[in-house]
This record gives structure tokens, sequence and C-alpha cells, in this order.
């Protein structure tokens, strides 16, 4: 299928994004020249410059030369050099949700969208579909652990793909099928500071979906309720109340997994039985979203259940490894999330999995707007930890917005109670500190979006067991 005929070299400007070189991988196993520029070099462009992409560590307006078509991540400012050439030259430019959008033209699609869940919601339901023997191409905002990538190029006809709200472009898609997984108080500066911009967004991407389409929406969500009346396309819900069409029951946690039931209130009652690996009552709704995609499908039955029980997980969302500090055992997780509600279920999934251990969290928070707008909540939620290692504020292109500060976080919290709680300015300096304290904790989270994930590698490299 060659998508674009009279394109023939794509240029992704921020490249290393986890959505951005999904899509650039998928380009360049069709027979795409790909070039693309960032910042920083990581594994993931190590492995894409080997399968044949043309990287550049840094902008600069050369790099774009015989470029057809520029592709541009959320996080690029306008005045970036590559950008400015390519207007100069009068070269495309498009945003990363329309390249994605019109490869799904030629699929049966399946989008999935929500302020969380998104990445393993999605994963979960590739996974299933290659467990059906289905081939789906799919596109996720992380690294599947099975596969060690976020794309795949499949044989079949369906593509599955997160879809990203966190700058609106999400409107540019229209999948035959779209999943909302929930709406949350998040990337509000992207909507005007505006709730109610953003619930205007998820309707518009709910009625993209063509008239012979329709979404799996989440029944018990508030936010999603207040979406659906305003939303014509057929709609199937999942939940834990009476009236979804999806219901969950019976849910529990024994010997490493969460088991639970799903009755299909659609079809004369029949009920499953199904088992996930993942801990959470937040990857119960994730699952249920994936099942109820799957059996709407036509998928077998025996295939769901396989393949969410074999799903192993997404790098960095809830991602573990065991670590040997000194003579001590202990358990390290790493989880992208930076959003109160996304670590508030991470701690509630661990202490789930890990009742009589102690937790300490090193945190590093996202964004200076978000900080800002969520302070109080943050508060709340982190004072839940044993121990708390408190990181810089990951600015992402933001400027500081005075008050918000990590320090700030850290007396809020002492003034609130909280006994043991840190803050470190050089992220090498975690080490010693962590070394300080071991007797106080069994288990050690590193959170966050940003550059928290690089203290993760330094602790797996100090203490691999």
């Amino acid at each position: 299928m060659n998508f674009f005929k009279k394109i023939k070299h794509i240029h992704f400007v921020g490249i290393g994004g986890a959505g951005m070189i999904g899509i650039a991988r998928l380009l360049l196993k069709k027979g795409y020249k790909v070039s693309g520029s960032d910042i920083n070099d990581t594994y993931e462009l190590k492995k894409i410059k080997k399968e044949g992409a043309k990287v550049f560590i840094g902008h600069d307006k050369t790099n774009i030369k015989k470029a057809n078509l520029i592709v541009v991540s959320t996080a690029i400012d306008n005045k970036n050099p590559e950008i400015l050439e390519g207007i100069k030259n009068g070269i495309t430019i498009i945003p990363r949700a329309e390249m994605l959008g019109s490869i799904m033209r030629g699929y049966e699609s399946i989008a999935i969208a929500g302020s969380h869940g998104k990445t393993t919601t999605t994963s979960m339901i590739a996974k299933i579909f290659n467990t059906a023997q289905l081939s789906p191409t799919y596109v996720v905002g992380g690294k599947v652990l099975s596969t060690d990538e976020n794309s795949d190029l499949g044989m079949g006809n369906y593509l599955i793909a997160e879809a990203d709200e966190s700058d609106g472009s999400f409107t540019h898609l229209n999948p035959d099928i779209a999943i909302l997984t929930n709406i949350d108080d998040d990337h509000l500066i992207h909507y005007d500071n505006n709730f109610e911009n953003l619930l205007d967004s998820f309707t518009q991407f709910s009625e993209n979906v063509p008239f012979y389409g329709y979404l799996i929406v989440n029944g018990d969500d508030k936010n999603i309720k207040k979406i659906t009346k305003r939303i014509s396309r057929k709609q199937i819900t999942f939940g834990k109340s009476k009236n979804v069409d999806f219901q969950i029951l019976n849910s529990g946690y024994k010997n490493g997994f969460q088991t639970f039931e799903i009755m299909d209130n659609q079809r004369n009652k029949k009920k499953y039985a199904f088992c996930i690996r993942q801990p959470g009552f937040h990857n119960i709704y994730n699952a249920t979203a994936s099942i109820a995609v799957c059996i709407e499908e036509g998928l077998p039955i025996n295939a769901i259940k396989k393949g969410i029980k074999e799903f192993t997980g997404v790098g960095r969302r809830y991602e573990k490894a065991d670590i040997k500090i000194n003579s001590n055992n202990k358990i390290l997780i790493d989880d992208y999330g930076h959003h109160p509600i996304e670590i508030l279920s991470n701690i509630k999934a661990c202490k789930e999995e890990f009742p009589r251990k102690k937790i300490c969290m090193i945190f590093q928070p996202h964004r200076f707007s978000r900080t800002a707008q969520l302070f109080d909540d943050f508060i709340q939620v982190l004072k839940k930890v044993d121990s708390l290692i408190m990181l810089d504020i990951y600015a992402a292109s933001e400027n500081p917005i005075r008050g918000i500060d990590s320090r700030t976080i850290v007396e809020t919290l002492k003034q609130n109670g909280h006994k043991d709680v840190s803050y470190i300015k050089k992220h090498n300096d975690v080490i010693k500190l962590i070394e300080s304290k071991e007797n106080s904790f069994d288990v050690l989270i590193t959170q966050g979006a940003g550059s928290v994930s690089s203290v993760c590698e330094l602790i797996k490299e100090t203490w691999k067991k």
C-alpha cells in the first residue's frame, strides 16, 4: 500500500518522541525515505538509525534537504530552524496526528483516546489481535515490552493507534472505531485553561467516527457522561455500573494476577472470566475496554482470554525490575504517570500487589502549568507514600511560574505532616540519598514523564541484581 505516491522523503522534527518514532518506523517499513532530528540521542533513535533512517542530533535548517514533507511533534516550537526553512522552501508541514490520520485511511482503524490509560489499552488490543492471528498494524505512545517496539507494520486489515489529546490534534483522526477511557483535567494549557474546550475536542473526535462505526466508552466516568448526549454515533459502554453493556464483576488479586468477570449485557447476559498481570483497578478498566472492542469485532473469546493474560505491559507503565542495594533485595517500579490521578492509581496498585511493603517514590513533576493547576491534588497524593524524593520540575519548554517549584512542594508536604520528604537538585545525588535510607523502604518507584527515566536507568546500573 503506497499511501502517498508523490511523497518520497519524509522528515520528522522531534523524531525521538514516542508517537513520532512509531509513525516514522511504519513509513520506513513501507519504503519511504525517512529522516528526522531531535535534541538528544536515545536507545530508540539508535535502533531506527540501524533500520535505515537518517537521524540528526540537533536542529538545523540543512537537515531537511530533499524532504518532500515535514512532520512536526507537538513539543516543537514554531521558530525551529527546520520549520522556518521548510516554510521558506514551500515544503508542506503537518502535525503528527494528521500524518497518522492519513495512514489510517488505508485500514479498518481503532483509535484509543482518554486522559489516562491510552498506551496500555492500545497495547492490550494489539496483543489480543496478534493472539487471534489478525496481524494488526499498531502505533503506541510507549514501548510494548513483549516486542521492544512502539509500532509494527502488520499484514492484516486493522490499524490500532493511540489518539493523543494533549494539543487537540487528535481531531485530525477519523477512526472507524474509537475508545474513550476517561476524561480528566490535564493538558488544559492547550485548551485556554478551559475544561469545556477539552470536552468539546473529545466530542469532535467522537463525531469523526463514521456513521457505520461505533464508540466504546467508559460508562462510569463522570466527564465522559457529560458529552455522551452530544455524540450522535453508536455508543457501547463498559464499567462497574449495572446499566452498561460490558459490566465488570467480582474482581480480586491472587498469585500475581488480577482476576475479574465481565458480563455481556448485550448478548443474553453471557459472563466471561479473565485475568491480567497488571495490578490496580484502573488496569481492569483498560482491559475491559480492550475486551469489549475485541468481542464487538468478533474475535474468539479464547484468543481474547489468552492475549489479555499474556500481555506483559508497556515500558514505563508500572514497569518492574529487581535490584539489590548492598545485601537487601528491593523492587524497582518505573512509571510514566505525571497527573495526580495516575500517581494515585500507581500507589494503590503497588499497595495492592505489595500490601506490607514500604514505598519510596522519586517524583519529577512535569510542566510548571500542570503543577500550578493541580498543586493541591499533588500534595494530597504524594502524602500517601512512606518516603518521597522530589526532583526539579521538568519544564517541557515552559517558562517557570513564580512560587511553583519542587522545593515548595517539599515544604508544603512537611507542613502537612510528612516525615520523610527530600529535595534533590542533581540526579546523580539520588544514589547517595537512597543508599542512606535503604532500610526504610522495600519498593522504589521512579515517577514522571520527564528525565526521571534516566534516574531509573542509573539505579539499575548501580544496583542491578
